[in-house]
């Protein structure tokens, strides 16, 4: 299937009806509304009485809201007003990409309304009540497209989606919870990778949100403007909760997006019990996997839910749990889809990967974890190339971040990726303590920028995905290119298959099949991400072989 198919299927399947708006609306009749006003201190600072939204001096964004469901919804949207545009244009421009035609557009949205004809089942009262208030703030640049509310809807949607359809957004998170032995005090400790890609404007204004709910426990998130699902978080009860994308099928009707589950996780569960009690009550359109981790059980769970089967997997006798992105749990043994993943994905090379570090005598800390989130190398230390998708470090991670749940801290990643600064929080102190001058972060306990940003690979790493899209471009259009430009993409990245692959189809589209030959060979003696890559490789070597064979005769 070629990536027009999948967008057009992203804007079918991710959206969110106008048939039921109306009927879906939620009931406000027990919470507070009113029209907000911010006050501006600069361009980095914003603030409703307690309540503000701040740029801190890494980039990323710290957003601490209040109340309950309405007025959360409705102060998060004043607050991140320009960065709610700015992320709802950018998932915008990725189907314009695509489907330049406005009139293709509206028809598209127009079929949405029998796909979710369903959706306001699926969906809490509260949760609904909190996109409602938070839409309130969206940009009226494509009402004529979908309204406000409904908009935000299929901004919950595109998560799970990505999932679904892995040319559209890549996805490949990698989690890991240590204890007892394992830690180094002791204590749990959590580190995850939420490899979530759509475009580079996506990713580039992280929030790390701090919710002070009326109803349930207080929790923080990382997430995106527009978005009050979690994919990452900590509550103040020290439960944490990450999700992690299993083999899904395209799903053909709108149900629970898996965020929404892990916030009602995140904001009313404080037990792993607990934490199980609500997701068996869940109907989702995507296979997922939450790794629950519990300060009060000192251990740690995975959920491992889909549209069909419930399973939840811990270890016994080890003081470790990892996830990727297949599942554990004896309810999927005999699960075909999932089976599928883990031969032919890159899933069990991470998993593994992760397992051979843990094999070491060596116990983990909060530094020790995010330098294992940053590493770019394979098993036995194999250079992979940078952003294979087989490394734990795929250089386009969202966030990366790293949670001590018995102390209640945590560290999140700044930009690019997981290579920033990763600054502290102590939510002990943002929830119990008074916020003084909006500081919120421990920068005592801040973790430095990866050394890796100043070198030369990495000025190399930017010049490669900048060459990448230049050759598949012109392989597209069958347009020549020098033989100097094709060897300087090849050092941009060296050790990665890819560029190998790449120059061997642009030589194959020019009918050179000796080149072709030599580069695809060359390409199949690095360390292929997946089985459908290798054996596309192999196809099409094979068909240069036929070529050049025949030409002999």
């Amino acid at each position: 299937m070629n990536k027009l198919f999948y967008i057009l299927l992203f804007i079918l399947f991710t959206s969110c009806g106008v048939q039921k708006s109306l009927k879906d609306r939620p009931d406000l009749s027990t919470y507070h509304s009113q029209k907000y006003t911010r006050d501006k201190v600069n361009d980095s600072l914003f603030y409703i009485a307690d309540n503000f939204l701040k740029k801190n001096k890494t980039q990323n964004w710290e957003l601490y809201v209040s109340g309950d469901p309405l007025e959360i919804g409705q102060k998060t949207g004043v607050l991140t007003k320009e960065l709610y545009a700015f992320q709802e244009q950018s998932f915008m421009n990725l189907i314009d990409d695509y489907i330049p035609s406005k009139r293709r557009k509206k028809f598209l949205f127009k079929i949405l309304k029998y796909y979710n004809r369903d959706l306001h089942q699926y969906i809490t009262n509260e949760h609904k009540a909190e996109i409602l208030g938070l839409s309130e703030s969206a940009t009226n640049r494509y009402d004529s497209l979908m309204d406000k509310y409904n908009r935000n809807l299929f901004l919950h949607g595109a998560h799970d989606i990505g999932h679904a359809m892995h040319d559209l957004m890549l996805v490949g998170c990698s989690s890991l919870a240590v204890w007892d032995e394992k830690s180094e005090d002791g204590g749990l400790l959590i580190g995850r990778n939420f490899d979530f890609y759509a475009n580079d404007d996506f990713a580039k204004n992280k929030i790390i949100s701090f919710v002070k709910p009326k109803v349930g426990y207080p929790y923080m998130s990382i997430t995106w403007a527009g978005m009050i699902g979690v994919s990452s978080g900590m509550n103040l009860e020290g439960l944490t909760v990450t999700i992690n994308a299993g083999k899904s099928s395209i799903p053909f009707k709108a149900k629970t997006p898996i965020s929404l589950v892990a916030l009602e996780i995140l904001q009313h569960a404080s037990t792993i019990e607990e934490a199980i009690a609500i997701a068996k009550t869940k109907k989702v359109f995507v296979s997922e996997s939450i790794m629950v981790g519990s300060s009060k059980d000192h251990n740690v769970a995975l959920i491992e839910i889909s549209p069909k089967n419930f399973g939840v997997y811990q270890v016994k006798n080890q003081p470790y749990l990892v996830c990727t992105n297949h599942f554990q749990s004896e309810e999927y043994n005999n699960d075909n889809r999932n089976n599928k993943q883990k031969e032919e994905s890159h899933s069990v090379y991470r998993f593994q990967k992760l397992e051979e570090h843990l094999a070491q005598d060596k116990q983990l800390n909060p530094t020790e974890m995010v330098k294992l989130l940053r590493d770019t190398n394979g098993l036995k230390n194999e250079k992979l190339g940078y952003g294979n998708e087989k490394a734990l470090n795929q250089l386009l991670a969202h966030h990366g971040v790293v949670f001590q749940p018995d102390k209640r801290l945590v560290w999140v990643s700044s930009n690019p990726y997981q290579l920033g600064e990763f600054t502290a929080y102590d939510l002990n102190k943002i929830f119990n303590d008074s916020i003084q001058n909006f500081t919120i972060n421990v920068d005592s306990l801040k973790i430095e920028k990866d050394i890796f940003l100043t070198t030369e690979d990495y000025k190399n790493y930017k010049k490669f995905r900048i060459d990448k899209h230049f050759i598949e471009d012109k392989i597209d259009r069958k347009e020549t290119i020098t033989k100097e430009f094709l060897e300087n993409y090849i050092n941009t990245n060296p050790d990665f298959w890819l560029v190998y692959a790449n120059v061997a189809e642009y030589y194959f589209t020019q009918k050179d099949y000796s080149q072709a030959i030599n580069y695809y060979k060359l390409a199949l003696s690095k360390e292929i991400t997946t089985i459908p890559d290798r054996n596309k490789i192999e196809k099409n070597l094979k068909k240069c072989l036929q070529k050049t064979s025949k030409s002999v005769n």
